[in-house]
């Protein structure tokens, strides 16, 4: 294994807050590390550490010298004066210097110029960097290429950030999660892009199947110490539990062993010789195992909820539009007691805005929406974070009570709350922005359920939530006594919560399924058709651990391989004009029912296979 990246010695500390001391790591050629830790351990800290964003207190940071290294903050910073299509050119990585510079050379005339540019272009494959540039937009979804990019939204901008990032294709990536502000499709497609290959990867993801079938190895900071495991999420969890049942058999043996020797010290043996007085300087080693502790917290959400009436809440001929653009139409829907519904749909398909409609933030065009008299609505919205920054933690939850009740008919203080919470009295005593993201949206969280509500309202409410923490929410909403409607692009929250789904499939369609989300994924490929009308099946198999096969790295395509690359620039943008005449026909509004399912199944053949060719060229172009 040749090593990327090696971290020896690393610590950090903010003010007298220590995340850790002695961090030391490598990462080879083709590993694809993952880092998971609780909130506030310090993981995007050392993200930033190791992209050079800020400085250890101590330790080093050392990268090959020959490579080439991309970075995805959480925080993208992209020059808001420039449009979406001149951002993307803006990269300063080879291929893009040498797309720019035959554009410049071919605009001057020069033909010395063009000659060096021309041989530059061949040099860095950049002939076929505008293909790339479009499938990967088009995949995250990136339309508007003309817009500045000062005006687009914070989840474009993350997409953006990522799009620049598979453009560039570094050596190596290192990506804080780079699956927020993906839709489902999206982040199933990032999946596959990242896997081929042998593409370097260091990166934070809350998103547990992102982690299996992406990763082969796993980082853990846990309590200030590094961990290091083979494998992915599932083999991750299976070592964890290992060694913690291994700590405390340790604990167990060194307490018994100080017992007896404690005994012995006791008896103040007069003569010491040697032997004893080796044994007396042992006794503090003893002293100091025997009193281990792992200072485990685990998140306990044990509130009770208002009670539940028969009537919950229907909706009848409910219509929503924005100008022409259809979000919701003519939907029916009654909801029934302790049913528990994950809403599926592409960004900017209209999921927050129904969520709004329901709670009467935003008006309705035309329908009926009635709510049960005791239904208690507690709503976690995406961008709903208002706590006042400067109150303490403890004076953020006082404000709502200062009791809170629990599900067993008993009451505890609010500090005593906040603890089972995972803040502390220390931290309860911190301002709000001190806190990280994580530990901000945990707050946010805690003052909802503190309400008691009986209706569970949550949008996006895994994101930047530690993975411990959303094991426990989810063992929460599986025995909630209540109603849950949750919108999430993390696909193992929405597997074990959810038992339905409400699908939003564009021009305001609405439709339900019965099942989780990975039932509804392998439902959709059961019966799509290749290109030789035979049916296929592509099933999703949920969590299992992906072994990942180490592929030789090739200098050159094969002549074999090549003319399959000359062929897929052939068959791409054929397949794309054929889609293309069967979206203009099928909006038509001329064609029989029948031939609209017969032209669908077509579709759907045709996007498939589309699909599959673009991943094939993608994967030949990196070679």
């Amino acid at each position: 294994m040749i090593p990327y990246i090696q971290l020896e010695g690393i610590a950090k500390s903010f003010g007298d807050r220590l995340l850790y001391k002695d961090i030391s790591f490598t990462i080879g050629e083709g590993d694809r590390t993952s880092l998971i830790a609780p909130n506030g351990a310090g993981k995007t800290t050392l993200l930033n550490i190791m992209a050079g964003f800020e400085t250890p207190d101590a330790g080093t940071v050392t990268f090959k010298s020959d490579i080439t290294v991309g970075f995805l903050s959480q925080e993208p910073q992209i020059d808001k004066n420039l449009s979406v299509m001149e951002a993307i050119y803006h990269s300063d990585s080879d291929v893009a210097r040498a797309v720019k510079a035959y554009e410049d050379a071919i605009a001057s005339g020069d033909s010395d110029k063009i000659g060096d540019a021309m041989e530059a272009m061949d040099t860095f494959n950049g002939w076929d960097f505008e293909t790339k540039v479009q499938i990967i937009l088009t995949k995250l979804k990136i339309n508007n290429l003309t817009c500045n990019v000062g005006t687009i939204s914070g989840g474009q901008l993350k997409r953006l950030s990522l799009a620049i990032l598979l453009v560039d294709d570094a050596d190596v990536f290192i990506l804080d999660e780079p699956t927020n502000h993906l839709d489902l499709e999206m982040a199933e497609w990032l999946e596959d892009y990242l896997t081929k290959g042998r593409k370097t990867l260091f990166m934070i993801t809350h998103d547990r199947y992102f982690l299996d079938r992406v990763c082969n190895n796993t980082l853990e900071i846990d309590q200030g110490v590094l961990y290091a495991y083979k494998g992915a999420y599932n083999e991750y969890m299976q070592a964890r539990s290992e060694r913690i049942e291994q700590f405390g058999r340790d604990v167990d043996k060194a307490r018994n062993l100080y017992k007896s020797e404690l005994e012995w010290m006791r008896r103040m043996p007069q003569a010491r010789g040697t032997k004893a007085k080796s044994r007396v300087n042992a006794f503090e080693g003893v002293s100091e195992s025997a009193h281990r502790s792992r200072n485990d917290r685990d998140v306990k959400i044990g509130i009770s909820s208002s009670r539940l009436g028969t009537k919950i809440f229907e909706v009848h001929n409910l219509n929503k539009s924005f100008g022409e653009t259809k979000i919701i139409n003519d939907f029916s829907y009654t909801f029934s007691r302790y049913e528990k519904m994950g809403i599926v749909g592409k960004n900017g398909a209209g999921k927050s805005t129904f969520l709004n409609m329901l709670v009467g933030l935003m008006p309705h065009d035309k329908g009926v929406i009635e709510i049960g008299t005791t239904v208690k609505f507690g709503y976690y919205r995406q961008h709903g974070i208002s706590i006042d920054e400067t109150k303490r933690v403890l004076e953020v939850a006082q404000d709502i009570a200062e009791v809170v009740s629990l599900g067993n008919g008993s009451t505890i203080s609010v500090s005593a709350f906040l603890t089972q919470f995972l803040f502390p009295p220390k931290t309860q005593q911190q301002f709000v922005n001190k806190l990280s993201g994580g530990e901000r949206r945990r707050l946010y969280l805690l003052t909802i359920l503190m309400q008691s509500p009986n209706f569970l309202i949550l949008d996006e409410p895994t994101n930047d939530l530690d993975i411990m923490t959303l094991n426990v929410l989810e063992d929460y909403l599986e025995n909630f006594s209540g109603c849950v409607l949750v919108v999430s692009h993390d696909r193992y929250f929405m597997d074990k919560v959810v038992d339905n789904l409400l699908l939003f499939e564009g021009n305001g369609e609405l439709k339900t399924f019965a099942g989780n989300y990975t039932e509804y994924r392998n439902s959709i490929y059961d019966d799509i058709l290749n290109e030789k009308g035979e049916v296929t099946k592509k099933k999703i198999i949920a969590p299992q651990p992906v072994k990942q096969k180490d592929q030789p790295k090739k200098a050159k395509l094969t002549f074999k391989e090549q003319k399959e690359f000359e062929a897929l620039e052939k068959d791409i943008p054929e397949l794309e004009r054929k889609k293309s005449e069967i979206e203009k026909t099928l909006s038509s509004g001329a064609v029989s029912s029948d031939d609209i399912v017969e032209m669908s199944k077509k579709y759907d053949a045709l996007s498939n296979t589309l699909e599959e060719k673009e991943m094939r060229w993608l994967e030949l172009s990196e070679v």
